[in-house]
């Protein structure tokens, strides 16, 4: 007949089993009072990729500022440009605090640069795309272009001889330049700048022939006479511009740049917070005071769901990273 035989275990192992379930014990009742909690109980803090005053800047603030008045807490827009300010986001705690208002920009840098401190499908968490962006096409007055077909006549006539500034390689102007050029079919020199204010300097100066920008920074001087639009970028006619004719329907088919701009959280913050932080963004947006604000920058309302954004995005770095491939854009 067999016996059993019991084992006791140590003091010292005993002490160390005891401290440990306890240990789980008090994690779990923190975790569970954190998420018992409302969500803000302190400042939320947006980051912004871009420089302020900008396009993006101007949404994100009105966005911020009319969450702070639905949470009760203050809703902080930190301008952190470039790179930096994303990867500021990807590698914060997931909690909801620090999220990023970010543009097209990030599909377009996803597509190029092969070596990112982040990865953006990875990385982070889409909760509300707010709204789309055209674009402009400008000349300056001196180019003998009034019109789309016109502009691309005398490229077809005078190859290399046109050319068009940017705020640097892989920028959207220089994305929306390329793809210009291969659906036109014609030959033009790109001149990358250190920035969009000194590509578009130089573009009312006369030493470049057009260039694309924001109706933000690029309207004010079409109405002194200064530059020439020609065409917004976007597919259907932007409601801030309804005189003015896509690129597509002035003789390039296919042609379309739209910028969008969103709110973006770390990969693992709670759906619960993402579903609240989505729900205010899309309510945001459509209210009249702040739509208004959007017309000076050609901005259409969307408030996209996360699941939709999350989309949108996967398929705009698999549509840019097939541009850069064909145009061989490469970063300097």
């Amino acid at each position: 007949m067999q016996q059993k035989v019991c084992y006791a275990l140590p003091n010292e192992e005993k002490c160390v089993r005891s401290c440990l379930c306890f240990a789980v014990v008090i994690m779990v009742q923190i975790t569970q009072s954190a998420l018992a909690q409302p969500y803000p109980i302190k400042p939320v803090r947006v980051v912004v990729p871009s420089q302020a005053g900008g396009g993006a800047d101007i949404v994100a603030r009105a966005i911020a500022y009319k969450m702070s008045e639905a949470f009760g807490q203050q809703v902080v827009v930190d301008n952190r440009i470039g790179i930096v300010g994303a990867e500021i986001v990807a590698r914060s705690a997931p909690d909801g605090y620090t999220l990023m208002f970010t543009t097209s920009a990030l599909a377009v840098r996803e597509a190029v640069y092969r070596n990112l401190p982040f990865n953006t499908l990875r990385d982070f968490q889409p909760v509300s795309q707010a709204v789309t962006q055209s674009n402009v096409l400008v000349t300056h007055p001196s180019v003998a272009a009034k019109t789309v077909q016109e502009l691309v006549a005398l490229a077809k006539a005078k190859p290399g001889y046109l050319n068009y500034g940017s705020g640097g390689n892989a920028t959207s102007a220089h994305l929306a330049g390329e793809l210009f050029r291969m659906l036109a079919g014609i030959e033009v020199v790109h001149v990358p700048y250190k920035g969009v204010p000194a590509a578009l300097g130089d573009t009312i100066a006369g030493r470049m022939h057009y260039t694309f920008g924001s109706p933000v920074s690029t309207l004010p001087h079409v109405k002194d006479g200064r530059l020439r639009l020609l065409a917004v970028t976007t597919p259907r006619r932007a409601p801030a511009l309804p005189d003015i004719p896509t690129v597509a329907e002035s003789g390039v088919p296919g042609y379309e740049f739209t910028g969008w701009m969103g709110l973006l959280a770390p990969i693992d913050v709670p759906r619960a917070i993402v579903a609240k932080l989505h729900h205010e963004a899309a309510r945001i947006v459509h209210l009249p005071e702040v739509k208004q604000r959007f017309v000076i920058d050609a901005a259409d309302p969307i408030g996209r769901t996360p699941a939709q954004f999350a989309a949108h995005i996967r398929a705009e770095i698999e549509r840019w990273t097939k541009v850069v491939r064909l145009a061989q854009i490469r970063v300097d």
